[in-house]
């Protein structure tokens, strides 16, 4: 069973960074494709980024240019590099262990995640969350 825990999450003020770590447990990395969403109030879910098991990125548009995901395999631990933060990157940002549907790829992930699309897979696991709040 997959078990993601999420850590680094925080108060900054806008222009300022922090890094977001997942440790992960419970899975063979190869299975999924590993990513980030994140849920503020009163709004959407949105699917920030994605790494799949080859090193292939995806970022949501509000993101990129911003924020970089990556993983460390021998360590079991996802991260999300946060640079440039806003206001309105403020939410709740959860790590999410992703089972891609045959033939879809780590660009649909962000949709997956983010609850609008259910035909590219599904999210098997997420952590309890960070918070991260930027300040204007």
């Amino acid at each position: 069973q997959v078990q993601l825990v999420e850590s680094g999450g925080g108060s900054v003020q806008a222009g300022g960074s922090l890094r977001l770590s997942c440790a992960a447990s419970g899975y063979t990395y190869s299975s999924y494709c590993m990513g980030w969403f994140r849920q503020a109030p009163g709004k959407e879910r949105e699917g920030v980024a994605a790494i799949d098991s080859d090193g292939t990125t995806s970022y949501a548009d509000s993101v990129k240019g911003r924020f970089t995901i990556s993983q460390d395999n021998a360590k079991n631990t996802l991260y999300l590099e946060m640079n440039t933060l806003k206001p309105e990157d403020t939410a709740m940002y959860f790590c999410a262990a992703v089972v891609l549907a045959y033939r879809a790829t780590v660009i649909q992930a962000l949709g997956v995640m983010g609850q609008a699309d259910s035909q590219a897979g599904v999210v098997d696991a997420w952590g309890q969350g960070t918070l991260v709040t930027v300040s204007s």
